[in-house]
């Protein structure tokens, strides 16, 4: 048995709790969203805009808690082990969705959310990517990619149950998250984690860990051909921003664009959802299957991604003024799931690494300050928008933006593909070589 092999078995449980995290996550993200209604009128709205325009101001704080966290929760991360942070994190999550239960204050509710987007990007992100890639290191792009899967996996089934028990039942929806939560505590608290253990082989504390993963980076280095450029820096930093931003504009607000654009009832217009859903848990597999065994390259997936989602973004933006039906926005939403909510995200992570090699912590944290951005600025800007011209033309408006966004993702992969030749010595189309293989 290989070394990576025998890690891999070794930390399997490890990988199973990353795995459980985001499942619980998926919930997180879209729960605002997916209960909006049932949120404002328990925080006192009546009017349907302003109660909106709460419910996305609660999202944006969410967004604040992720930008103001991951990076610093990635060097912690890198500090002091991955277990810590985990264990924080799941139990914010249960804080965070009990108040969310029990509160009928709109402030508390955007603490809540606020707190969760702290626990999301501060403590887990910044510990949990670093550590299933260090559990499965020979299929790091791969295994990263199946943490997309799970958070799929509840952006199919949540909407669907949230819509089901949208009546006076309505917060089974938030004790759902809760005892996954719970779960969450225990498996964090019992797995071990691959870093952590390095760290306790030396008796001088984290010297072990830290010696291991500075020569793998400087491997990694020697490897290149010419340093990555200042642009090439910012780029692969920015794709967390621009993949977030269409990627969390599709999630958050196929809902609203279905009932308010193409005028679904909940049920029908939470499929909309899970469509969107389906079409990302068909591209993980796919592009888990494209990269680990063969060995595409993480820019060659970026790319191709960028280009269906401006397709599938036309093909739903036309749909309406050309009275093409509602089946077509269907189809592009599924195009848009497959492309835009595929792992993209998670790969634009594994770039990061490959193209500019650095401590895990802290790059995935960097990455994700800019997906904290982004989570920012969609709904603030959105809110902004349903206040002043209404939900239906602000949802129309994000669309056109998202389409915006993929189209720079494009250029911007483009850039990064040239790139890519000049540090490795090999077009980033080709099969990767073993050596720069994940």
């Amino acid at each position: 048995m290989s070394a990576a092999a025998h890690v891999a078995k070794k930390y399997m449980f490890a990988i199973a709790t990353v795995y459980m995290c985001y499942l619980t996550h998926g919930i997180q993200a879209i729960i605002l969203s997916q209960n909006k209604v049932n949120f404002y009128t328990q925080w006192g709205y009546t009017d349907a805009a302003a109660g909106a325009a709460a419910v996305s101001i609660a999202i944006t704080l969410t967004g604040v808690g992720k930008f103001v966290s991951v990076w610093l929760g990635g060097e912690i991360s890198d500090r002091i082990g991955r277990k810590i942070p985990a264990v924080t994190g799941s139990i914010l999550y249960v804080i965070c969705f009990a108040l969310l239960l029990i509160t009928d204050n709109f402030y508390l509710a955007c603490f809540a959310g606020f707190f969760s987007g702290v626990a999301t990007s501060g403590f887990w992100d910044g510990a949990l990517y670093p550590a299933i890639a260090e559990a499965n290191p020979k299929y790091a792009g791969s295994s990263t990619i199946g943490i997309k899967a799970v958070i799929s996996v509840s952006g199919i089934v949540y909407p669907l149950i949230s819509a089901m028990n949208s009546g006076e039942t309505w917060h089974i929806n938030i004790w759902i998250p809760i005892i996954l939560s719970g779960i969450c505590v225990v498996f964090a608290a019992l797995t071990p984690f691959a870093y952590d253990d390095k760290r306790k082989e030396t008796t001088d504390e984290g010297s072990g860990a830290k010696n291991e993963a500075e020569a793998e980076i400087q491997a990694a280095k020697d490897a290149m051909l010419q340093k990555p450029t200042a642009l090439t820096n910012f780029v692969t930093l920015f794709f967390g921003f621009v993949i977030m931003f269409i990627m969390y504009g599709a999630q958050q607000y196929t809902k609203a664009f279905g009932q308010n654009n193409l005028g679904l009832d909940e049920v029908a217009a939470a499929g909309l959802t899970s469509i969107y859903t389906v079409g990302s848990i068909i591209a993980v597999l796919f592009w888990a299957f494209m990269m680990g065994k063969l060995r595409w390259n993480p820019i060659k997936v970026i790319l191709i991604d960028g280009i269906l989602a401006a397709l599938a973004l036309i093909v739903v933006i036309v749909a309406l003024p050309l009275n093409l039906g509602a089946g077509t926005v269907y189809f592009g939403i599924a195009v848009l799931g497959f492309s835009a909510a595929g792992g993209m995200l998670q790969t634009g992570v594994t770039l990061r690494q490959q193209m500019c090699p650095g401590p895990r912590g802290r790059n995935v944290g960097m990455y994700y300050t800019f997906m904290g951005f982004a989570s920012v600025f969609l709904p603030f800007i959105v809110g902004f928008m349903t206040t002043s011209v209404g939900e239906t033309q602000a949802v129309w408006v994000m669309m056109i933006l998202l389409l915006v966004a993929s189209l720079l993702s494009v250029l911007m992969s483009a850039y990064v593909c040239l790139q890519y030749k000049k540090q490795f010595g090999y077009s980033a189309m080709a099969r990767m070589k073993d050596e720069y293989a994940e």
